[in-house]
């Protein structure tokens, strides 16, 4: 486990022994050593003993090291078989921490959202010290939007439940090959769904065997070529699964990753050239006989086209594009970045190690850009801290040959419009990120006019974070 991943490992074991009602000093040892582990330029490897640090005793620093060589700990495993499932959920309510949390199992017995609820309804959670009216009426109004989902979720979190589905169809028997579909396999921004073709020998052994991924909530559809969830993870989330003989699995995976206007050009194409495509292959004539392939590149082919990628197919002129023989950026075409987070802010590697990774990636260049002084939160590095890391980046730049490490930050658009670096320190700098990161509930006018000094300084490459309200 990395640096970052203990760092957030002590602050949960902090928190569930605040729930747990544990002795205070000993809740604060935890969050010390989280505090120190953060403040550390080095990675977790680099640091020998961890209770040489200023905040770390020994008995923090075993948790530390069994973190960081196995991944795991027993004393947070031990917190979370020590009190009940539903109450780390209750976290993420706004208003409650650990220490309410906790007040609220040990006083009223409060032990998931349903009791939570009955007790706010019952108007017996501001007779509590440290509550009062307010914070009940935020809970209660918070605990109603539990479970309501927006339409579209971040692609994101969608690919992180893909995952953890991929993980278990690996292991099913009787799958030839699976791919994901739908706006998930285009990687649009937000996905509504996640869907999946399968193509399979036996179609009654994998449906059976769907029924047991984890998470299920709800059986949607049960037929013999689809079966839909519902799987309740942190929203409900639903799950498509089509399933096909593997002939029919390259028109089938391109038929159900879409997009609609991708599929009018296919058709327009197809008709075009006296064929009609669906889902299970290519109807080559009068007669009907079936044309299939043995993947999409196949199928393109078919048409006249060179290969689109999924997340070209959007019906934004790809036909046309292919036709000409465009070819799209792959990852070898990348030979840099100029946004990169280290150790000496919230990164989880070295200096070293990112230019090690990155030349294996192929790249030529890059830039490290950790926070500035400004965003305490991610341990911004000070104009002395940055100096400090100048000499990490050089003694990179001398001992990983084939690659050129450049200085940069990323440094904070401050909420009165000031940059966190006088000009005299960024003029020593290869490439400066300018980003907003706090005060976002200020007028548009006012973003607006600190984005602006941004804008106008000489030594800023680049803003970052833009976004519309």
């Amino acid at each position: 486990m990395d640096k970052k991943n203990v760092i957030q490992s002590l602050e949960t074991i902090a928190t569930y022994m605040e729930i747990a009602g544990e002795n205070p000093f000993k809740i604060s040892a935890y969050r010390k050593a989280a505090a120190a582990l953060e403040r550390e330029e080095r990675t977790l490897l680099e640091i020998e003993k961890p209770e040489s640090l200023t905040g770390i005793g020994k008995g923090t620093a075993s948790v530390i090291e069994q973190l960081r060589d196995t991944g795991k700990s027993d004393v947070l495993d031990e917190l979370k078989e020590s009190i009940p499932a539903g109450l780390p959920p209750l976290l993420q309510l706004q208003s409650l921490g650990g220490k309410k949390v906790g007040k609220l199992y040990k006083e009223l017995g409060i032990t998931d959202a349903d009791s939570l609820k009955e007790a706010c309804e019952k108007q017996q959670i501001r007779e509590l010290q440290g509550f009062g009216v307010k914070t009940e009426e935020k809970i209660l109004q918070a605990l109603n939007e539990v479970g309501k989902r927006p339409e579209r979720l971040p692609v994101s979190d969608m690919l992180s439940v893909a995952e953890e589905i991929e993980e278990q169809l690996r292991t099913f028997t009787h799958i030839l090959r699976f791919e994901r579909a739908g706006s998930l396999r285009r990687i649009k921004e937000t996905v509504k769904d996640v869907d999946y073709v399968i193509s399979t020998s036996d179609a009654q052994s994998v449906r059976e065997q769907l029924k047991t991924l984890t998470d299920i909530e709800e059986i949607v559809a049960d037929g013999d070529t689809k079966v839909s969830f519902v799987l309740l993870k942190k929203h409900r989330i639903g799950v498509d699964f089509r399933l096909v003989e593997d002939e029919a699995f390259a028109t089938a995976l391109h038929h159900f990753t879409g997009s609609k206007d991708h599929h009018l050009l296919m058709r327009k194409l197809a008709k075009d050239q006296g064929k009609k495509i669906n889902e299970y292959g290519v109807e080559q004539d009068a007669a009907g006989s079936l044309v299939q392939f043995k993947d999409e590149r196949q199928f393109f082919e078919h048409f006249g086209l060179t290969y689109i990628p999924p997340e070209a197919r959007e019906g934004s002129g790809e036909i046309e594009r292919s036709r000409h023989g465009h070819s799209y950026i792959q990852l070898e075409d990348i030979q840099s970045d100029l946004h990169m987070h280290t150790v000496w802010s919230d990164g989880a590697n070295s200096v070293k190690e990112m230019a090690e990774d990155a030349k294996k990636r192929g790249y030529n260049y890059i830039c490290i850009t950790d926070h500035s002084k400004f965003l305490q939160v991610a341990n911004g590095l000070n104009e002395e801290r940055l100096a400090r890391q100048a000499e990490d980046i050089k003694d990179a730049n001398e001992h990983v040959s084939g690659i050129r490490v450049l200085k940069g930050t990323e440094m904070d658009i401050r909420p009165d419009g000031t940059l966190d670096f006088h000009n005299d320190v960024l003029q020593t700098l290869d490439f400066v990120i300018a980003s907003i990161h706090s005060s976002f509930s200020q007028s548009k006018e006012q973003i607006h006019e600190r984005l602006e000094a941004a804008f106008r300084n000489p030594f800023v490459h680049m803003i970052a974070h833009q976004r519309e309200e």
